[in-house]
């Protein structure tokens, strides 16, 4: 027990009567809320580059269990969710291309849903579109190339870049007759330059076939001193309920077993070589780390691990 002196007995006596009065008065606050915090891009080091995550666009998405996991049981579903700490009704979504600045030029991966948040993200991260070199596609679902062309829906949106992707990819979505690829892509077929397996869009760049998601889907390495990253595009859609169980079967994978085969081969390299990567969309700012367990693989987000001085 804690003793209390006769002084202080006197003083909380003192303020009872107080006390009625103080609880009934209203709350007030000193300021109105603001909202949820949105940051629009990240910046680390990679050696001498500088790599930059950029959010062009996030949104809450119900039913999830008809986008992932198909496969999968609802119990199993359930429990992997519970484990996770998140719900089995919604999932947020994020769209994260990168951008590489290697000293000698700016090159950006994707290109997100549209040309309005891409130039939000970009200007929040201090770059124009007329400032990037080369503009590299790792496929071309629509939410990868829906900001090639500004708000005219006619214009390059980076009118002094180049543009690189997959020739696999390319030679598919040109015989496919599909509406986004045809107004997004085919205008700027003449300035278009194509890669295979191994191939680079620049130095420090190895462009690495990952199919599945699509038929010529591609993740990149960088390469920069003794540092090395990973850019896993779609190979893995969710931090759970894709890197966690990759056999697990996700709606917009085109071939459903090639594209888990992907998933394990890849983040099993990722895993060996205790490399980060950065996934288009992972949880923002859409980087972390692989450690192999069991049949997938644990996530570990980034933290200082790329702040560090020296």
């Amino acid at each position: 027990m804690i003793p209390i002196s006769r002084r202080q007995a006197l003083l909380a006596a003192a303020a009872l009567p107080l006390a009625p009065a103080i609880l009934s008065r209203p709350a007030e606050a000193r300021a109105e809320m603001q909202g949820k915090s949105l940051n629009l891009f990240n910046r680390v080091r990679l050696g001498s580059f500088e790599v930059t995550t950029l959010l062009a666009g996030t949104r809450t998405v119900e039913k999830p269990t008809e986008i992932f996991g198909l496969n999968a049981t609802a119990e199993d579903f359930a429990a992997a969710s519970a484990a996770a700490f998140i719900p089995t009704d919604k999932a947020q979504f994020f769209f994260t291309p990168t951008l590489v600045n290697t000293g000698a030029e700016l090159v950006l991966f994707d290109t997100g849903l549209s040309a309005e948040g891409m130039g939000a993200a970009l200007a929040a991260a201090g770059i124009s579109p007329d400032q990037v070199d080369a503009v590299v596609l790792t496929h071309m679902h629509g939410d990868h190339i829906g900001g090639l062309m500004g708000t005219d829906g006619t214009t390059p949106f980076y009118p002094n870049a180049r543009y690189v992707t997959g020739a696999v990819e390319h030679n598919h979505w040109s015989a496919a007759g599909n509406e986004g690829f045809d107004k997004n892509v085919k205008p700027l077929n003449d300035k278009m330059a194509f890669l295979d397996d191994g191939g680079s869009p620049a130095p420090g760049i190895t462009a690495m076939m990952a199919p599945g998601h699509t038929p010529g889907h591609l993740a990149f390495v960088l390469e920069s001193g003794d540092q090395r990253l990973a850019i896993t595009a779609d190979a893995a859609n969710h931090y759970v309920w894709s890197l966690q169980y990759p056999d697990w079967e996700a709606k917009f994978d085109a071939d459903k077993a090639m594209a888990a085969a992907t998933r394990k081969s890849l983040f099993g390299m990722i895993a060996a070589d205790r490399i980060p990567f950065i996934g288009y969309h992972m949880p923002f700012p859409g980087m972390g780390f692989v450690e192999a367990q069991g049949s997938g693989f644990r996530y570990v987000p980034l933290s200082y691990q790329m702040m560090l001085e020296g």
